[in-house]
Parts: structure tokens; C-alpha cells; sequence
């Protein structure tokens, strides 16, 4: 193994602190010294309190909404370049707009490839990032991706809990590849739930592909938005004499009536990462940390280690 002779340097942005201090602490740093400063417009900037020049810098931060947390990221991307670092790794678990990755109608943009510009554009020699909602993102960018895969979080503890039943279930169609790589892992059988919907977040119709009677079933999706497709999912496949039903999901966006719905759902427990903060607390949501993860991968990243054995399925 090669090991690189440049300094480490850990930054974060506002919008992921919580995590980023953890996965500085796994790789044995501290947080950089970064400020941001905010006009009463609500214009701000970044500006970093230390040097970074010659190093390795590894800016961690998560694009969900609002907007402000994707523009931070490009600022103090910039602001390193501007400051001769030698590489600019940013390192996001969640990617906002990645939904956004094809013309699925008319005159509608590709947001994840707007993104994908934007980084490369500001600076970014590198990005780390965790269940892109299509692998082919990975496409939309020129320089290196490191595109991580909560399966070695997830399957560790779905073994955890000796299901002797199991059945892998995918919430929708996109999700079939991600669940037939868990249920060809764990030996298990699988299910697809198939939804129609006229527009976002609103579903027409659903139906289930396959036996889950007498069966405990995991529906494995990236992540959960309003949380209709997952309750209507789960409450389907209860119906259908399912033993139980849990979900699992690595980016819990949980926006409008989603807690409402999880916590009124047949789902007894929904296993999320910590790539996005919880709005809220809720019995039913057990959050799993993805800093060891992080921490192992910039460490190999740095010294130019395979990452493949990060890689469960």
C-alpha cells in the first residue's frame, strides 16, 4: 500500500457537522477550522481559519434541502482551490437533485447532471458520495467517484435479527436491482411491488410480484420521501399475510406527513443511516451511523488503497 505523504484536512459544512465530527473522530482528526459568515440578506461566505495548502482535503457536507447547503459546499470548494490545496474531495452522503437523472418527460431539466457540473466547475478533484438514486450518475462526472453502498451497514444487521422467513422486497420497480443484490446475498427470496403514478408523489395503483405469505419481509429502498410508497408497500404486503415487515432506507428525507404515516403504518421498524438528520424522533426509526464507513474510505482514499472491500453486494 501506498501512503501519501500529503496532510489530511477534514472540513464540514453547517448542514453536516453532526456526522462529519464523527467520521473525523473514527479517522482519529479534528474538525477543520472553518467560518461562515452571513449578511442580513442572507447572502454569506465561507472562509477557512487554517492553512490548507498542499493537502488532502476532505469537505463533508449533504445537499438536501434548503438550496443554501449545495452552495455552501461549492463555496468552500472554491475557497480550497483558491487556497492551493492539492486535491478537493467533497464528500457528500446524500447528493440533492440525484432523482433528477434523466428527461422522463418534456422540457424538464436533468438536475443531477446540473450538480455534477456545478462541483467539477468549482474545484472538486474527487466525490464521495453514498446510494446515488441511479448508478449511471456516477457517469455525469469527469473526475473520480467513490460511490459508497449502505448494503455493508444493512445486511450486517438484517443477519442480526436470525429471520428465518425472509423475503427481500423492493418498494418499486427502480428498486428490483437493489433488492435482487440483498436477496441473492442473503439467500432469501424476493417480491417487487409495482406502482403507478400520474404525478410525483401521488400513487395511482400498486401491486405485489411474488409469495410473501408467511414470510418476513425487508423492503430495501435509497431513500424515503413522503413515505406513501413505502406504507402503502408494506401495508400491502401485510395484507397479503406477511409474518411482519420491516424497511430499511439509506436517506431518510421524511418530508410532509411522512412520520405521520411510518408511525400509523404496519412497518414495525424502519432502519435508516445518518446521511440526512432526523426533523424528529419516532419509536419506529432506528438510525445506523455511516462515519465508520466514511472514516475507512478517506483513509484509503488518502492512501491510495482499494476500497473494494467496503463493498458487501
Amino acid at each position: 500500500m501506498e501512503i501519501s505523504n500529503n496532510p489530511v484536512k477534514i472540513f464540514s459544512g453547517t448542514a453536516s457537522t453532526y456526522l462529519a465530527k464523527e467520521i473525523a473522530r473514527k479517522h482519529g482528526k479534528e474538525l477543520g477550522k472553518i467560518s461562515v459568515t452571513r449578511f442580513s440578506d442572507g447572502e454569506f461566505q465561507t472562509a477557512y481559519e487554517e492553512s490548507v495548502r498542499g493537502s488532502d482535503l476532505f469537505i463533508i457536507q449533504s445537499t438536501f434541502p434548503p438550496a443554501d447547503n449545495l452552495f455552501e459546499l461549492l463555496l468552500m470548494i472554491d475557497a480550497a482551490k483558491r487556497a492551493s490545496a492539492r486535491h478537493i474531495i467533497a464528500v457528500i452522503p446524500y447528493m440533492g437533485y440525484a432523482r433528477q437523472d434523466r428527461k422522463d418527460k418534456p422540457r424538464v431539466a436533468i438536475g443531477a447532471k446540473i450538480v455534477a457540473n456545478l462541483l467539477q466547475a468549482a474545484g472538486a478533484t474527487r466525490i464521495m458520495t453514498m446510494d446515488l438514486h441511479a448508478d449511471q450518475i456516477q457517469g455525469f462526472f469527469d473526475v473520480p467517484v467513490d460511490h459508497l453502498y449502505s448494503s455493508s451497514i444493512f445486511i450486517p444487521y438484517i443477519q442480526s435479527l436470525n429471520l428465518n422467513d425472509l423475503t427481500i422486497a423492493a418498494p418499486d420497480m427502480g428498486g428490483s436491482k437493489r433488492a435482487n443484490a440483498y436477496s441473492k446475498y442473503l439467500n432469501s427470496n424476493m417480491a417487487i411491488c409495482y406502482k403507478e403514478r400520474k404525478e410525483a408523489n401521488k400513487i395511482e395503483k400498486m401491486t405485489l410480484i411474488g409469495d410473501v405469505e408467511g414470510r418476513d419481509v425487508v423492503l430495501i429502498d435509497d431513500l424515503i420521501d413522503t413515505a406513501g410508497t413505502i406504507t402503502m408497500a408494506a401495508d400491502m404486503i401485510m395484507d397479503r399475510g406477511a409474518k411482519s415487515v420491516r424497511a430499511f432506507c439509506t436517506h431518510p428525507v421524511l418530508s410532509g406527513k411522512a412520520y405521520e404515516r411510518i408511525e400509523n403504518s404496519r412497518i414495525i421498524e424502519l432502519v435508516v443511516t445518518d446521511t440526512i438528520p432526523l426533523k424528529q424522533e419516532s419509536s419506529k426509526i432506528k438510525v445506523l451511523t455511516v462515519a465508520d464507513l466514511f472514516a475507512d474510505v478517506i483513509s484509503k482514499v488518502h492512501n491510495y488503497d482499494s476500497i473494494s472491500s467496503n463493498f458487501i453486494c
